[in-house]
């Protein structure tokens, strides 16, 4: 992965800006989450991937309709209780 190098300043209570161009490149849009740890006198953040977003970004590999989801639904709540 290349990296890049960017300069900001450390506004009021603390808030760092990230570049559009960087959030544009790790996918980032507000209200993302994200970890934040310090390593070594450096500041590490990771982005947490919504399961919804990651659902619907990724290739197929199965089809299903509401209703066979419905009935196989009851087929293993029958089954369970």
């Amino acid at each position: 992965m290349s990296s890049e190098v960017k300069e900001v300043r450390v506004g009021k209570k603390g808030a760092i800006y990230l570049s559009s161009k960087i959030r544009e490149k790790l996918g980032v849009k507000e209200g993302d989450k994200a970890l934040i740890r310090v390593e070594d006198n450096k500041v590490v953040i990771e982005f947490i991937s919504d399961p919804f977003s990651m659902a619907l970004k990724v290739r197929k590999w199965a089809e299903t309709t509401v209703e066979n989801f419905e009935r196989e639904s009851e087929e293993e709540q029958d089954v369970l209780y």
